[in-house]
């Protein structure tokens, strides 16, 4: 589920479900929280995995908080999601990291 953009000198600028997304995620994955921070903000493949983040994650922090057990199968499919695009955003950050992980 890695998408594939274009990367570019550090000149975008991230939405603010970006840097949500990307505090989210380096709160989460401590173990690629540095390179994380160094490329979080210029990556537009990884602003788009960190905003689908902060939308998957929120939704999810929604449903839990949410009484009753209906909300049970959402739960878990939300949950999917977000390893999903942790996994991802692990191998972003090995493949341009040279597989060096702060």
């Amino acid at each position: 589920m890695v998408f594939m953009g274009k990367e570019n000198d550090g000149a975008r600028t991230p939405s603010d479900a970006e840097r949500r997304g990307l505090h989210r995620l380096m709160l989460k994955l401590p173990s690629v929280r540095g390179r994380l921070q160094l490329i979080g903000e210029k990556s537009e493949s990884l602003g788009s995995l960190c905003e689908a983040y902060e939308d998957a994650s929120s939704t999810l922090d929604r449903l839990r908080s949410s009484a009753g057990d209906m909300n049970h199968a959402m739960v878990h499919e939300y949950e999917i999601v977000c390893a999903e695009i942790e996994a991802d955003v692990i191998k972003y950050c090995r493949e341009r990291g040279g597989g060096v992980l702060e």
